[in-house]
């Protein structure tokens, strides 16, 4: 296991290896107390591979490759070993999506503040200069079993706006041999005869300033049969053990990198916090995707608002590690209020509203998550519910969904006074109907904060607050 010593928040940069090693070694036998001695001794070599002149480090993205174990020897020749890490930036192409439009200087600010992070890739030099020994073929016949497999390497360290490249070879080095020493141990641990599980390092952002971990799973293995596993962790990092914290979906994203499926997450992120007078703001936690009308080919315009709030919804519990199941489709969540009763059959394929008990419905039988209802009986009383919603931010932290007359919305946040009861809305909208594009959705306020004149006066409003599971 590796503790990266900061926070990705930090000033700095990550600095991230990726790459194979082949791990390749003959069994004698299938007897365990044979194979796992030369297993051990071939994770030995691989280690020995990394301490060696051969091992070596090329930056993606641009001509600059590094042999740390020859006194950080690097091209180009203007790279030195006191180069700064920071520094690296210089060489790199990026292909990084900028905003289109104009953008205020608080965004960019916004943007230039999210940490750097430099990838390597982990690569060993096969020939050496100057003339070569001609190859002795030799064949030899006996039985064995050929134990062949590409390790995933994938180690991160933290480079202060000080360290220089030496610094930060040293601790690369240092993550590789622990990695392979906990691929290793894993790979041993659940090795039937001469069949293994692939070793699959991911890392997680822990709180309170603990840093990034990476933790070594057994490919395949589910999240279920890994509980001790996570139960330790917990302790180790003293975690409480009613939300998880190291299940899959919890491994960190790095910043740097796309989310396959398209859709945009956490897009309150760039918003600027609004000014209530002796106020504090009171936020989603975790990671959540934006789901609005139009998406997934899917033409619910007028009708489905509620249906993408719950999609929301879901993709929080999916993406905090609650619930491995995918976000439930219209026709999904239609079925299964049809499944408990509430509907009846001709109600699946339909373009009928759900309002905030359906929601509440869909999410028990669906996740087997729990939800408060709030009852608000005009709009006008809304803005005194700070007190409530405040403390479910502040407790559950879950997205939150309210529906009123033929309009459903998802709350991610209050900004709101104790003293002056002054309160301001943090509104995602699903009735926007463009397409993925964060400054848009930011700019005209389908993302946004929005105060108590937003909601209907004289409209009733029910209000669904999903509960945390208590599970690790």
């Amino acid at each position: 296991m590796v503790v990266v010593d900061s926070n990705p928040s930090d000033t700095g940069t990550i600095i991230r290896v990726r790459g194979p090693l082949q791990l390749r070694c003959l069994l004698p036998s299938t007897d365990a107390l044979l194979m796992h001695p030369v297993i051990s001794r071939t994770f030995e070599n691989l280690r020995s591979q990394v301490k060696s002149e051969s091992f070596v480090l090329a930056v993606c993205n641009s001509a600059v490759i590094i042999w740390p174990n020859k006194g950080v020897h690097a091209i180009p020749e203007e790279i030195s070993p006191d180069t700064l890490c920071e520094d690296l930036q210089r060489w790199i192409k990026t292909d990084e999506e900028e905003y289109v439009g104009k953008r205020s200087a608080k965004k960019k600010n916004k943007r230039s503040s999210v940490v750097n992070v430099v990838n390597l890739r982990l690569m060993m030099e096969v020939t050496k200069p100057g003339p070569q020994p001609a190859p002795i073929l030799c064949r030899t016949v006996q039985k064995s079993h050929f134990l062949s497999a590409a390790l995933p390497m994938d180690c991160v360290v933290h480079a202060g706006s000080n360290d220089s490249i030496k610094v930060a070879c040293e601790r690369l080095l240092e993550a590789l041999i622990q990695q392979l020493c906990d691929m290793e141990e894993m790979t041993l641990q659940h090795m039937k005869e001469t069949s293994l599980l692939l070793p699959e390092p991911l890392h997680f952002l822990l709180p309170e300033q603990k840093g990034l971990v990476t933790v070594v799973y057994p490919t395949g293995v589910p999240d279920k049969e890994l509980e001790s596993q996570r139960k330790e962790l917990h302790q180790r990092f003293e975690l409480p053990d009613d939300r998880p914290y190291f299940r899959r979906a919890n491994a960190y994203h790095f910043p740097n990198e796309p989310y396959k499926d398209g859709y945009l997450r956490n897009p309150h992120l760039v918003l600027t916090h609004p000014t209530v007078e002796n106020g504090k703001v009171y936020l989603v936690q975790g990671i959540y995707s934006y789901h609005h009308y139009m998406q997934d080919r899917m033409d619910d315009n007028g009708w489905g608002c509620a249906y993408r709030s719950l999609q929301t919804i879901c993709s929080w519990f999916q993406q905090q590690g609650y619930v491995e199941q995918p976000v439930p489709t219209h026709k999904e969540i239609q079925q299964a209020l049809v499944d408990v009763g509430d509907k009846q059959s001709s109600f699946v394929g339909s373009r009928q509203w759900i309002g905030s008990i359906e929601v509440q419905v869909v999410l028990d039988q669906l996740l087997g998550v729990t939800s408060k209802i709030m009852f608000v009986s005009q709009g006008s009383d809304l803005g005194a519910k700070g007190r409530e919603l405040a403390n479910h931010f502040l407790t559950e932290g879950t997205p939150i969904m309210i529906g009123g007359g033929v309009l459903a919305h998802t709350i991610l946040g209050v900004s709101w006074s104790e003293t002056t009861g002054q309160i301001r809305f943090l509104i995602l909208d699903p009735h926007y109907t463009g397409g993925e594009d964060l400054q848009v959705i930011t700019d005209k306020g389908w993302c946004g904060w929005k105060g108590p004149e937003f909601w209907d006066q004289t409209a009733y409003y029910n209000l669904c607050l999903p509960q945390r599971p208590k599970t690790l």
